[in-house]
C-alpha cells in the first residue's frame, strides 16, 4: 500500500512542469508559488494521534493497520483519506492502486472525479454570494430572469425546464430549496422515480416546493443556470473566482483541464474491472467537478475555519433547513417516513447534510458516481472532521467502520446512506 508523499517528492512534480515554462523569470515565479503552495497544504500532516470526537485516540499505526486490512477484504481498489483535528489537516495517506490492471500506487495527489462533491463547493459558492448580497436564498428564483423560468436553456432538451411550462409551481421554487433538496424534482429526468417508472425522461415537480425532502440533481443545474444568468458568468469562472483560486485549489475544476493529464485515478467495478476516464467538458454544478484529496482537504478545512471565526458565509451554510424523516435517501425507501433519524435531528443546510451529537452538530456529504465513491462529514465545533475519497464501486462498504475507528462518528446514518458493511453483504 502507498504512503503519503514527502514534501521532497511532490517537489519534483515542479521540476517536470517547468520544462513547458517559455523564461527563467515566469520558471522562478511558478517555483516560488509552488514551493509556498505544497508547504502549506502538507506542513500539518505530522500527528501520530488521532483525537476522536469522543476524546479517545488511536494511533496513525493502527488506523492505517485496519484501513489497509479492509482495503482487501472489502475489494476497494483505491482509498485516499485525510483527517482534521483542532482544524489542522494532521493526517493524510492514499491507499491501493490508482490503475488496478497496472497496478499503479494510488497518490494523495491523484485527482479524482468528485461526482456530488460538487454540490458541496456549490453550496458554499452559493453561501458567498448571498453573503455579497449577489441573491436571496428566500427570494423565488422566477424573479431574477425577465423571461419564464421555464424558457432557461430551452434549447437543450436535456437540460431545459420546457416540461414545467404549464406548473405554476416552477415559480415557487428558491435558491435555499434547490441547496436542500426540497424542490419537488425527481433527482435526473432520466433516472425514473420510485413508484413512477414511466416518467419517461420527462422533468417533473412531484410535491409542493418546500415541503418534502427528496435529493434533485436537477434543482441544483435550475440554480446554478440562474445564477450564471444573474451574474454573467459561467460556473467555472466564478468557482474559480470565488473558490478554487482563493483557497489554492490548483488541481479542481467543474471542467477537465490539460493539468489533470497524467495525475488521474481511474474508476473501478466492483470486480475491480477499470472504467475509461470520463473528462468533462460542461460544468454541472450537480456532479461535473475534479479534485483531489490535497484540495479538497483544504476546502473543508477552510469551511471548518470559517464556523470558529462566525462567519456568515458558515452560518448560512449550516442552517437546518429542513427536517428529514425518509427511510432511505435513495431508492425506493425515500418515499417512506421514517423516525429512525430523529434522535439525530437528520436535516440539510446549503447542500451539506446536517446531523445533531453529544459533541456537536455535523455536516456531511457524500459523492457517488460510476467508480467512485466518497464521503466527507465535519464537526465544526470541535474541529475534528474526516475526508475519504475512493476510485471503487465498493468503498461505501468499508465507510460505517472507518468513519467509527478514526474519528469515533457512529452518529452518520449509514442505513439511510445504504453503506452496509461488506461482511453484512457475504
Amino acid at each position: 500500500m502507498s504512503k503519503a508523499p514527502h514534501l521532497g517528492i511532490v517537489l519534483l512534480s515542479v521540476i517536470a512542469i517547468l520544462v513547458s515554462c517559455t523564461s527563467k523569470e515566469e520558471s522562478d515565479r511558478f517555483m516560488k508559488e509552488q514551493l509556498v503552495h505544497d508547504a502549506e497544504v502538507l506542513k500539518d500532516s505530522t500527528r501520530s494521534i488521532i483525537s476522536r470526537i469522543d476524546s479517545t485516540e488511536i494511533t496513525v499505526n493502527e488506523l492505517e493497520a485496519k484501513v489497509n486490512s479492509l482495503v482487501v477484504q472489502a475489494k476497494v481498489t483505491g482509498l485516499a483519506m485525510s483527517i482534521l483535528n483542532d482544524n489542522q489537516i494532521i493526517y493524510r495517506n492514499a491507499f491501493g492502486y490508482a490503475n488496478y490492471d497496472r497496478k499503479t500506487p494510488l497518490l494523495i495527489n491523484h485527482s479524482f472525479y468528485g461526482a456530488s462533491l460538487s454540490k458541496a463547493v456549490f453550496g458554499y459558492l452559493v453561501s458567498v454570494l448571498s453573503n455579497e448580497n449577489v441573491i436571496d436564498l428566500d427570494k423565488p428564483l422566477q424573479e431574477y430572469v425577465d423571461f419564464p423560468l421555464y424558457e432557461l436553456k430551452s434549447g437543450d432538451k436535456w437540460r431545459g425546464f420546457q416540461d414545467l411550462k404549464n406548473d405554476k409551481r416552477l415559480e415557487k421554487i428558491t435558491a435555499r430549496m434547490c441547496l436542500s433538496h426540497t424542490t419537488g424534482f425527481q433527482n435526473w429526468r432520466w433516472i425514473p422515480r420510485p413508484n413512477d417508472p414511466e416518467n419517461d425522461r420527462i422533468l417533473k415537480i412531484y410535491f409542493e416546493p418546500g415541503t418534502q425532502y427528496y435529493y434533485s440533481g436537477e434543482g441544483m443545474m435550475l440554480l446554478q443556470y440562474v445564477i450564471e444568468h444573474i451574474t454573467g458568468k459561467e460556473l467555472e469562472a466564478l468557482a474559480s473566482e470565488k473558490v478554487f483560486k482563493p483557497l489554492q485549489m490548483k488541481n479542481t475544476s467543474y471542467l477537465w483541464q490539460e493539468r489533470f493529464e497524467d495525475k488521474f485515478c481511474n474508476g473501478h467495478t466492483a470486480e475491480q474491472g477499470v472504467l475509461k476516464k470520463d473528462k468533462r467538458d460542461e460544468a454541472g454544478a450537480a456532479g461535473s467537478m475534479e479534485t483531489n484529496l490535497i484540495d479538497y482537504s483544504l476546502f473543508v478545512q477552510h469551511v471548518m475555519k470559517l464556523y470558529k471565526a462566525n462567519s456568515g458565509i458558515a452560518q448560512n451554510l449550516f442552517k437546518p433547513n429542513f427536517r428529514i424523516r425518509t427511510k432511505a435517501q435513495f431508492g425506493p425507501l425515500s418515499l417512506q417516513e421514517s423516525n429512525e433519524n430523529d434522535n439525530i435531528q437528520l436535516n440539510y443546510g446549503l447542500g451539506w447534510g446536517l446531523l445533531q451529537t453529544p459533541y456537536g452538530f455535523g455536516t456531511f456529504k457524500e459523492g457517488h458516481g460510476e467508480g467512485f465513491q466518497h464521503f466527507t462529514i465535519i464537526f465544526p465545533e470541535i474541529g475534528t472532521g474526516i475526508v475519504m475519497l475512493s476510485n471503487s464501486d465498493n468503498a461505501e462498504s468499508i465507510f460505517k467502520e472507518i468513519l467509527e475507528i478514526s474519528i469515533g462518528d457512529t452518529y452518520t446514518p449509514w442505513k439511510w446512506e445504504n453503506y452496509i458493511p461488506y461482511q453484512s453483504k457475504e
